[in-house]
């Protein structure tokens, strides 16, 4: 009988193997990863450990960006880091929102932008993946056409192949625990995701994902609520007066989204409400409204001289270009001009490993692709509600000036999860100043941390970078906000 067991043990570890080299070669994709130890722009040898490389998923190679943790990456939770659009690279996350390294935009002043160290990185406590994704964003590309016609469903199934492909490639991260995170758009994606990998565990499927939950950053999740929510907000934020809203909310019924045309007075109700909101930067409404990089390039002059400097390959941006768009230079765009210029350069993709003639020129956002991408999950609202009785821990936050995904919106179906409010609304601080305000819900194990961040607009980690790394650490360390 000793005998017997043992073999069976033994036959039980060799079926797994193959299980794992199957589901790694599967999809006549490949898988592959190199150590960047030094990159364009930055000063010496980088003080962690950065990993570049593709994943073959479905006659897609998804390019992606990995970190490990400076803390302790044995232990330390393993991130899917997901960006918004969709379309917007991973460099977005890397570089704006809760990576390691920044531009230096002080001391610009032209050629290959300089690389420096963010202080508020969360790989300071967690390892995190940052993938091209869907296919066509960042360096990421297909080897057929058909592959590039996207949707959100399509785009979940390429992550979770991505996901358990790299996780069989990286096994000593397996049995870390593992969150998602998204940002905007991606946010659809989390719950999901999240479903799938709890579905999957529960059949068997291998790796085991070690899932504790996900953090979503303006939560992209219910379209119709989302739009709707943009007038009452407007309103609160005092960019339409009370007579216009009162108008408008008598004459639409109090709702704004996909209003029939042949509704007279709420379409006339409405003129005045898009006049007011125009010229506002719906982003973040109190930040000029400068032209934006992308996925519009051409409507700048900046932008349209910083994109022909790095198709070109030339390093120099003249001054006399800085000096004429100074007007320009403290605007959002200025940042996101330097990812054109330095993600373009050749010998920063050469640093990157980046397969050559597989794009023809590297984009922040990819119009192409959002203009052509089928948005076929109008609203993840039930699957966040069939995930209340799982026990996972969610993490979402909004800024409260961003129009794009209004904090209201947001509110508003968390509210209709109908599940138990552990601690009501309430301020969370920073070095004792109000960072923004909280509510705590639960559910026999089930736990969801929803706050706002004061003065953020969209994407609230490239506006409150420092706030929403302390949110991130108290949360990711199971610490109160």
């Amino acid at each position: 009988m000793k005998v017997q067991w043992v073999s069976s043990i033994c036959t039980g570890k060799f079926f797994m193997f193959v299980l794992l080299l199957t589901l790694l070669f599967i999809d006549n994709g490949s898988c592959s990863g190199d150590i960047v130890k030094t990159l364009p722009g930055f000063q010496g040898p980088l003080p962690f450990k950065l990993e570049t490389g593709y994943i073959g998923v479905e006659y897609t190679e998804l390019f992606y960006y990995f970190f490990e943790s400076t803390g302790k990456p044995q232990i330390d939770p393993l991130i899917l880091y997901l960006i918004g659009g969709p379309g917007c690279s991973a460099l977005n996350g890397v570089f704006y929102q809760s990576g390691p390294l920044a531009f230096n935009e002080t001391d610009y002043s032209g050629g290959l932008p300089q690389l420096i160290l963010r202080g508020h990185t969360w790989t300071k406590s967690a390892s995190i993946i940052y993938p091209d994704v869907p296919v066509g964003t960042g360096y990421s590309y297909a080897t057929t056409q058909q592959s590039y016609l996207l949707s959100d469903t399509i785009t979940v199934r390429h992550i979770m192949k991505f996901l358990r492909k790299w996780l069989i490639e990286h096994p000593k991260f397996i049995t870390n625990r593992f969150y998602i995170a998204t940002d905007s758009y991606s946010g659809v994606f989390a719950p999901i995701l999240a479903q799938q990998i709890l579905d999957d565990n529960a059949a068997g499927i291998l790796p085991n994902i070690e899932l504790i939950g996900y953090i979503s950053g303006s939560p992209h999740c219910d379209v119709a609520k989302q739009v709707n929510a943009k007038v009452p907000l407007a309103h609160n934020l005092a960019l339409i007066s009370d007579k216009l809203y009162e108008t408008a909310k008598e004459n639409c019924n109090g709702w704004y989204y996909d209003v029939d045309i042949s509704d007279a007075k709420c379409m006339e109700s409405l003129e005045p409400i898009h006049e007011c909101l125009t010229d506002i930067y719906e982003s973040n409404v109190i930040e000029p409204d400068c032209a934006v990089i992308s996925p519009k390039p051409g409507d700048n002059e900046l932008a349209r001289r910083a994109l022909m400097e790095a198709q070109q390959g030339q390093r120099f941006l003249p001054k006399s270009l800085r000096q004429k768009s100074s007007d320009q230079w403290h605007c959002k765009i200025f940042a996101y001009l330097l990812s054109y210029i330095w993600a373009n350069d050749k010998s920063v993709q050469d640093a990157l490993h980046v397969r050559e003639g597989t794009f023809d020129r590297w984009t922040r956002c990819n119009l192409s692709l959002i203009e052509e991408y089928i948005g076929d999950v109008e609203n993840a609202v039930p699957y966040h509600k069939n995930l209340t009785t799982t026990g996972l821990q969610i993490l979402l936050y909004t800024g409260d000036h961003d129009l794009v995904v209004p904090h209201i919106a947001t509110e508003d179906w968390v509210s209709s999860l109908n599940i138990t409010v552990d601690d009501s609304w309430a301020p969370w601080f920073v070095e004792a100043q109000v960072a923004g305000y909280k509510v705590i819900y639960s559910n026999t194990g089930y736990r969801l941390t929803y706050a706002t961040l004061k003065g953020a607009g969209h994407s609230p980690t490239e506006y409150q970078n420092e706030r929403c790394f302390q949110m991130f650490e108290r949360w990711i360390h199971f610490y109160p906000l």
